[in-house]
């Protein structure tokens, strides 16, 4: 525990907390992380989709393989998504190819998702942070209270020994969660509603269950059952399975969890074995704060904003946020960054958590108990007729919850004060198809180089001018970043082998500006461009136009 000042202080080692601080720390930047827990818990697994575009993220802290290696379910075990009458009944439907959920190699993207228990990236991050010198994770620690001026935060907290400290740093970043005592202390609050009906989680141990499943494998056993109806998968490809009922209230859960984990099995389930490892009762909330700044302390992941799970996008934006905030606020402590950097924050990602909240509803509009029907077990022609009717069903008011790389992928920062337009319209939003697009504010479209590298791999840490056309002079804009002591690396494709054909069609550019977030700035078509235009150029993407 630092007892003097750090740069900056991170409320909060969850997965935000912890990928905020990996941002500031492989940039040597001092940080102290404070978080209550001294152990990361393996009873509650809650997140368990690591998505498309967050293991792009793991793969550029050098850690997607890592995860991969202690992630129980290997992406080739399964992809789908099944919807039954139980785990051991009828099946009605299933999903192929969900989650970005790909065995293969394929040219959107550099990483497949993973389905993993949250608990086990946070131990991954955990472990990488700490290869940081100037990280400290304060386990143990929690803040208490927040003062701030115009130039410094004082944060109070206390340790595991009651004791209260004062830490001063340059910045406070809130990442303890829903229930954050950093963003009441500021005085931000959250904006939206919560949804009536309850919710019960749990996690359990059966032997013998897997054995008996009848189906393929899935990820998720969506149970349509009209009197348990809810939702089992497998944390492990051993015994430990996790469940949700859905419309159990705490009471009535906690009262027998058992005899509902036995319901969602289905017909057998009485004969299995069954150890409960722990419950948790929920309601999903779809609220975004009013802010995500005050002052010199920023609101991140669930401090910001809480969506519902379907889709399994929360965890997912707050590492989003993270990394947005992160190369941000390391780019104005070394120097090079200026007060639009920080201002847009908020304009980049609040929009994209009401992204996340809107999908989120719609897919929870359509649930188990919106499909359970008793003639779904029913032999015969109208059991036929009602499993052909939900199944269809199914398949046109969930596509959209398995099938979004539209949102995990096409969100872009186009209207964010340090994006440079060039005209070009806005790409349309669009949930389940994902379209590149090299347009400014977007993700740089993704490419596997001649070498079987990504070309994610061959972008720098900071600013990255590539280009992607012969003959093109970036003389200019190495000058301007030169002259600003912004750091740049530039990287042609063109003199990597890549065909120029390929780029001209993926890029529509000769250069192009790439974010440390991989993330587009600005594009040109021109060979060359002028010395006081690469100027503007360079002081609009690093936050310093004014």
């Amino acid at each position: 525990m630092h007892s003097g000042g750090v740069d900056v202080v991170v409320a909060g080692g969850g997965p935000a907390g912890l990928a905020v601080a990996l941002e500031l720390g492989r940039r040597g930047i001092q940080v102290l992380v404070l978080e209550p827990r001294t152990e990361v818990s393996m009873d509650r697994p809650r997140a368990k989709t690591t998505s498309v575009r967050t293991m792009e993220h793991l793969r550029r802290w050098g850690l997607a393989d890592r995860l991969r290696a202690v992630a129980p379910l290997p992406v080739a075990w399964s992809q789908d998504a099944m919807f039954a009458t139980s785990v051991l009944g009828v099946e009605i439907t299933r999903f192929r190819g969900c989650l970005g959920l790909t065995p293969e190699r394929v040219d959107e993207y550099a990483e497949s998702g993973q389905q993993v228990p949250q608990p086990l990236v946070e131990q991954v991050l955990r472990e990488a942070v700490g290869a940081y010198p100037s990280v400290t994770l304060a386990t143990g620690w929690s803040l208490v209270g927040v003062e701030q001026t115009d130039s410094r935060v004082t944060v109070a907290a206390v340790g595991p020994d009651g004791a209260p400290h004062d830490v001063e740093t340059a910045y406070l970043l809130a990442c303890d969660g829903a229930t954050s005592v950093t963003r009441h202390a500021v005085g931000a609050f959250f904006e939206g509603t919560t949804d009536a009906r309850p919710n019960f989680s749990m996690v359990f141990r059966a032997p013998d269950l897997a054995a008996l499943v009848p189906h393929a494998p899935a990820i998720h056993y969506w149970v349509l059952d009209p009197l348990v109806p809810g939702l089992v998968g497998r944390m492990d490809l051993a015994d430990t399975w996790w469940a949700m009922a859905m419309g159990v209230s705490s009471e009535v859960g906690s009262a027998d969890p058992v005899r509902l984990i036995r319901a969602l099995i289905g017909e057998g389930g009485e004969r299995i074995d069954i150890e409960m490892v722990s419950t948790d009762p929920w309601t999903a909330r779809m609220l975004n704060a009013n802010t995500y700044s005050v002052g010199r302390v920023f609101l991140v992941g669930d401090a910001a904003h809480l969506n519902p799970p379907w889709g399994g996008h929360g965890f997912n934006t707050a590492i989003g946020d993270a990394v947005n905030l992160g190369w941000k606020l390391a780019a104005v402590l070394r120097g090079w960054g200026g007060p639009d950097l920080l201002a847009s924050y908020e304009v980049e990602r609040k929009p994209i958590a009401q992204q996340t909240i809107d999908l989120a509803s719609r897919n929870m509009s359509k649930l188990s108990t919106n499909f359970a029907d008793p003639l779904l077990s029913v032999d015969g022609p109208d059991g036929d007729a009602c499993r052909a009717e939900v199944a269809a069903s199914i398949q046109a008011s969930k596509h959209a919850e398995f099938h979004s790389l539209g949102l995990v992928l096409g969100y872009h920062y186009g209207r964010s004060a340090i994006t440079i337009p060039d005209g070009t319209p806005e790409p349309t939003a669009e949930t389940s198809t994902y379209t590149s697009s090299a347009r400014p504010g977007a993700r740089l479209p993704h490419c596997w180089l001649p070498d079987g590298r990504s070309v994610y791999d061959s972008l720098g840490p900071e600013l990255t001018l590539l280009v992607v056309a012969g003959d093109v002079d970036p003389s200019t804009v190495i000058d301007a970043a030169t002259r600003a002591a912004v750091p740049l690396r530039v990287v042609d494709l063109v003199e990597r082998g890549c065909p120029v054909v390929e780029l001209e069609d993926r890029y529509r550019a000769t250069m192009l500006l790439v974010r440390p977030d991989q993330h587009g700035a600005w594009r040109t078509n021109s060979a060359a461009i002028e010395l006081d235009v690469a100027d503007q150029v360079i002081k609009t993407a690093t936050g310093r136009a004014r």
